[in-house]
């Protein structure tokens, strides 16, 4: 380990030897595209108005819509999540 060369990395059993940036690319952050930023964001939004609609403050004529107003909204989100595959396109 210590006689190898800087950036090399010697691929177990073969011998070869390839530059240590190639071998750890899929290491890599990937930040993600912006329409699977926005998909999350809304499925976010939904999940949290959703949530909000139990808070003790609201009284069961409001909280029910609230609630299925935020179900809704996450719905929305994750028809963009899908539609934008993000799940395939996004992941390493």
């Amino acid at each position: 380990m210590a006689d190898q060369a800087a950036g090399t990395v010697e691929t177990a059993g073969t011998g070869a030897v390839s530059s240590a940036h190639a071998a750890n690319q899929h290491l890599e952050h990937n930040p993600g595209r912006p329409i699977s930023w926005i998909g999350v964001t809304i499925a976010i939004v939904g999940s949290v108005v959703g949530g909000w609609a139990w808070m003790p403050p609201f009284a069961p004529p409001v909280m029910w819509p609230m609630f299925y107003a935020g179900c809704a909204v996450f719905v929305v989100g994750l028809f963009v999540i899908a539609g934008a595959k993000t799940m395939s396109k996004d992941w390493y």
